[in-house]
């Protein structure tokens, strides 16, 4: 089984940050891809950032330049800096990790980190 546990949501007023992170644990033996994703309201779930294993990348548009994924391989965590937040970029932020084809190409979800992000 593999268990992801996010952390860093909360609140804050447009313009500030947060730095989310996602620590995965259990039988993990590799990582293909970790990323983040976000749910509002009524809305439809989202990618924000996706990160392969050889450090390539991937933003929504709507966060590019302000939000940087990163991760530590030794940790299996997986963070998301959020820099000039917007109201908009309110949502539930959810973990996902998706392991290599060899084991599987199976995904997971973390239960999800709220932020808020006021005017």
């Amino acid at each position: 089984q593999v268990q992801l546990v996010e952390s860093g949501g909360g609140f804050v007023q447009a313009g500030g940050s947060l730095r989310l992170s996602c620590a995965a644990s259990g039988s993990i033996f590799s990582i293909r891809t970790m990323g983040w994703y976000r749910q509002a309201p009524g809305k439809q779930r989202e990618l924000v950032a996706t990160m392969s294993g050889g450090g390539s990348t991937n933003y929504a548009d709507s966060v590019k330049g302000r939000f940087t994924i990163s991760r530590d391989n030794a940790k299996n965590t997986v963070y998301l800096q959020m820099n000039s937040l917007k109201p908009e970029d309110t949502a539930m932020y959810y973990c996902k990790i998706v392991m290599p084809a060899w084991a599987g190409a199976q995904d997971y979800w973390g239960q999800g980190t709220q932020v808020t992000v006021s005017s």
